[in-house]
């Protein structure tokens, strides 16, 4: 098979769709219920892992059925799940940091432009397969949205933020959060100039794909797990049931104290009056 190098039989590339399937289902789950454990100001970065897993889980459903019925990359299908998925994973960035300390919006729309710029870049060269020229623009440009990332999080306002947010939990969630950008994010490029760029590649789609859906699997998730290690781990976290009950009991104990306390001193006071 002259499509395949890593993946020498077929159903190695579907079992890898059935797994990332799978698991984004079960990741999804588990986001969804350990929203609730966890303090307030982390359940919107929760929310948006939840949905990132649970969006990429729908559109592999779609993917799994493209690949194993025609034997063909599922090009659209991929890049409709990145450009709704990918720009929730940069935007955690900004949700941890307005979690944790004051940060500027332009920061929000700074990361949510160059994704999208990475992610045309991406698109207009797989769509253009065949034109070098044209492989090479899109390479250029997707790589130039990931330099501009990258910027961001390692020396612009994003890390300033995070510098100056004073909270050990938030920080660690965003120089984790970094690594997977600069680590797990690079997979995409490699397969893409290892397959396209690369002349007389022995690569083809299914090493491509195998490739891609790992690291989907691994970035995706490791994201949100990410994000909720920092939100258990948060001081401000809500520990148990069984320690919100005690703290009512006690908030109960006083006001009463306090009560007791004022009905005594307006009798002293009509005593003597």
């Amino acid at each position: 098979m002259e499509d395949y190098m890593f993946s020498t039989d077929i159903n190695v590339v579907d079992f890898s769709f059935w797994i990332v399937t799978a698991s984004m289902a079960a990741a999804t789950l588990f986001f969804i219920l350990e929203r609730f454990e966890v303090n307030p100001k982390w359940k919107t970065s929760l929310t948006v892992a939840a949905l990132i897993t649970g969006i990429a889980f729908w559109h592999y459903l779609r993917m799994s059925s493209v690949w194993i019925d025609t034997g063909t990359s599922p090009t659209v299908y991929r890049y409709i799940d990145w450009f709704i998925t990918v720009p929730l994973q940069i935007v955690e960035f900004y949700l941890i940091l307005i979690a944790v300390t004051v940060v500027k919006a332009r920061l929000f729309w700074q990361l949510l432009v160059a994704s999208l710029v990475m992610l045309l870049g991406g698109f207009y060269g797989e769509a253009n397969i065949g034109s070098d020229s044209k492989e090479i623009i899109g390479f250029v440009v997707g790589m130039a949205g990931w330099a501009y990332i990258m910027y961001l999080i390692f020396f612009g306002d994003a890390k300033e933020a995070n510098d100056s947010s004073g909270n050990p939990a938030g920080q660690l969630a965003f120089r984790t959060l970094r690594y997977i950008v600069t680590i797990g994010w690079a997979i995409y490029p490699i397969g893409y100039l290892l397959v396209y760029i690369i002349g007389d590649s022995p690569f083809g789609e299914g090493d491509l794909n195998l490739i891609y859906n790992l690291a989907d699997l691994v970035n995706k998730i490791a994201f949100g797990i990410v994000i909720w290690y920092a939100a258990t781990t948060d001081k401000g976290t809500v520990v148990s049931a069984a320690a919100s009950v005690a703290k009512k009991a006690v908030t109960s104990t006083r006001k009463r104290s306090t009560t007791r306390k004022s009905s005594a001193r307006r009798t002293t006071s009509r005593r003597r009056s």
